[in-house]
């Protein structure tokens, strides 16, 4: 979420081809023998020109420093990741260290696959990270991930349309309630602009996200036994996404359709005054707004709380690693706060660790939105819908749909709410 939940499958298809990963049968360590150095298999999924080139630069500057601890870099892909890792895990041939995200790697960690890296990671390192984002790669007591990279969903403006309906930029740690953002959308609404374009083709991960907002769960767990609830907590978001799109007439309809890039067009073209997104949009913004242009990034949004789902991308190591220690050794050399700034900033994403995001600030000045994403890291937590394993499905069969029909004003929302709880019936029993 990510949830590196959107760009990374937005340009994932394109760069299939070019990235593709080959076979991992020859990913496992090598024991380098009395004589030579250990090798470990770093299995990468960093795909930004940025990205890569700092992923490679750090991996060469280990090896220059570290001639008895050599790591072999590895291209993988996020299209094709999770079964090239369920094969190569069952197979007994997987890297030393991979690279996943928080909601995927549950899985590999249930079955054995990872290695408990509590123990192994020194207390230094484990303190950089707060405990809330610990907590999202932690499976039955075990921490078998390091975070590292985060996205959080926050609003990209037209400073110029702020403007001009004298609407002040909140500051970087004082975001808008739901009530002034659905005003303010309300505002910067007139004949041929929107005040917001939601895009909503994929909704359910926004709502599970931004449900958080008012400590909407979904998914509550008692005596063992998963279900899912639907009250006023959980409807808070789509309602108010509902009233902006029908009643207050502030949100634009066509939007319902898109996916996060397609607002685009119309944001840059004036047509839309807001647009909420990832913090990652933020580089489309750098990279594609005509000349002139200028851009601002909110805070996120908040309802009794901004928190919102954490799904950070991260790093594990093998179980079937015979140098679990040398990995360690090496992810925190490869994660210490400059270096994890350094990879945030390649990525446009948001680093774990408290120094590394001060770090980023610094070197940036906090422009570009920097101020706003390193300040949105406080509010991320682990959410319920995170830690169920029926969560993909109740998605795509019965969350999604009912969703989507209840944004295009096909149902009401009591109507929904049977929908979800009714499939979660389906799945979680």
């Amino acid at each position: 979420m990510p949830h590196r939940f959107t760009r990374r499958r937005f340009v994932g298809a394109a760069l299939a081809g070019a990235l593709a990963l080959g076979p991992l049968a020859a990913c496992g360590s090598d024991d380098g023998g009395s004589d030579g150095p250990v090798t470990l298999r770093f299995l990468s999924l960093a795909w930004q020109k940025e990205s890569l080139q700092a992923n490679k630069d750090l991996v060469a500057k280990w090896n220059a420093e570290h001639p008895d601890i050599q790591v072999e870099y590895v291209q993988g892909d996020w299209n094709s990741i999770h079964d090239q890792l369920l094969t190569s895990f069952e197979g007994g041939d997987a890297p030393d260290i991979v690279h996943y995200e928080a909601a995927a790697i549950g899985e590999f960690s249930k079955q054995g696959y990872l290695a408990d890296l509590s123990g192994l990671l020194s207390d230094d390192f484990k303190a950089q990270i707060d405990k809330g984002i610990w907590d999202t790669v932690t499976f039955d007591g075990k921490v078998t991930g390091i975070p590292f990279l985060l996205e959080s969903q926050v609003v990209i403006a037209n400073k110029k349309l702020l403007d001009d309906a004298g609407i002040p930029v909140p500051p970087a740690d004082g975001g808008w309630t739901w009530d002034e953002f659905q005003a303010n959308a309300k505002k910067l609404t007139k004949p041929g602009q929107y005040g917001v374009a939601w895009a909503l083709k994929s909704p359910t991960n926004r709502v599970m996200n931004l449900a958080l907002n008012f400590d909407g769960k979904y998914f509550y767990t008692e005596g063992g036994k998963t279900e899912v609830r639907v009250g006023t907590a959980e409807t808070e978001v789509p309602r108010r996404i509902h009233d902006m799109l029908y009643t207050a007439k502030s949100a634009a309809p066509e939007a319902l359709g898109m996916s996060g890039a397609d607002t685009l067009p119309g944001f840059f073209a004036g047509k839309y005054a807001m647009i909420p997104g990832s913090v990652s949009l933020r580089q489309q913004m750098v990279e594609q707004a005509p000349a002139g242009f200028e851009w601002v990034t909110l805070p996120p949004i908040r309802g009794i709380s901004a928190n919102q789902a954490a799904n950070p991308q991260t790093l594990s190591v093998s179980a079937d690693s015979k140098h679990q220690k040398e990995a360690v050794q090496f992810l925190e050399f490869f994660l210490n706060p400059t270096n994890m700034a350094q990879l945030a900033k390649g990525d446009w994403l948001v680093p774990t660790g408290k120094q590394a995001n001060e770090e980023l600030v610094k070197a940036t000045g906090g422009k570009q939105g920097w101020d706003v994403a390193a300040d949105s890291v406080k509010d991320l937590t682990v959410a319920p819908f995170q830690m169920v394993d029926g969560y993909p499905e109740w998605k795509t069969k019965y969350a999604t749909p009912a969703l989507q029909q209840y944004f295009a004003n096909k149902i009401t929302l009591d109507q929904l709410a049977t929908q979800l709880v009714d499939g979660g019936k389906q799945v979680l029993r």
